[in-house]
């Protein structure tokens, strides 16, 4: 279904889909995000705010959708939302990249405290250099100056990070909320 998800209207006409089409809801991955890149001098109030509403105001109007139907249905769910390794340590040129993961963060425990009782388990998953579209078009040296960060010497793929999803998505990971898993190959070590 096709959604802006920084609009609260697009957000909730998914959502009313989703119930009216399945019946309920067990589990929300909050994966969608952007990039504008820009040093803190260069940024634009336009760049900031379309990140900012994308990858924050997004994953607070698609959780509180989720959590509400959650809730309503009686049978406890997932929360996961797509933070970012440069949530923890900031990233040259990200500031509102980086600003959005961080509160990407809070969020997830806010919520994690909020919802438990509900039955709701809240988590984040923090990848760090991942192989995808959007890191596709990156000059070659940057490429490999990044690798030379992560102790494992190698890029992470997507299915890395899919693996992490589907751990605290499962019944595996039913007395975990709260947590931040970096994906990360040890960078944030």
């Amino acid at each position: 279904i096709k959604t802006d998800i920084s609009n609260e209207e697009s957000v909730n006409a998914l959502f009313n889909f989703v119930s009216s089409k399945f019946g309920q809801l067990d589990i929300l991955a909050n994966n969608a995000g952007i990039l504008a890149d820009s040093t803190l001098k260069k940024l634009d109030s336009d760049s900031f705010d379309s990140v900012i509403n994308v990858n924050l105001r997004g994953v607070y109007l698609c959780g509180r959708a989720a959590a509400d139907i959650m809730i309503e249905q009686g049978s406890g769910g997932v929360i996961l939302n797509a933070s970012s390794v440069v949530a923890h340590h900031g990233n040259f040129g990200q500031t509102n990249y980086v600003a959005s993961k961080a509160g990407v963060i809070g969020i997830t425990k806010v919520w994690a405290r909020e919802l438990g009782k509900d039955g709701i388990r809240v988590n984040a998953v923090a990848p760090g250099f991942i192989q995808t579209n959007m890191t596709a078009g990156m000059p070659e040296k940057v490429v490999n100056m990044m690798g030379d960060k992560v102790p494992l010497k190698r890029w992470g793929q997507p299915e890395d990070v899919a693996n992490a999803y589907t751990f605290l998505a499962s019944d595996e990971a039913s007395y975990i909320t709260g947590a931040v898993l970096n994906v990360d190959g040890g960078v944030v070590v």
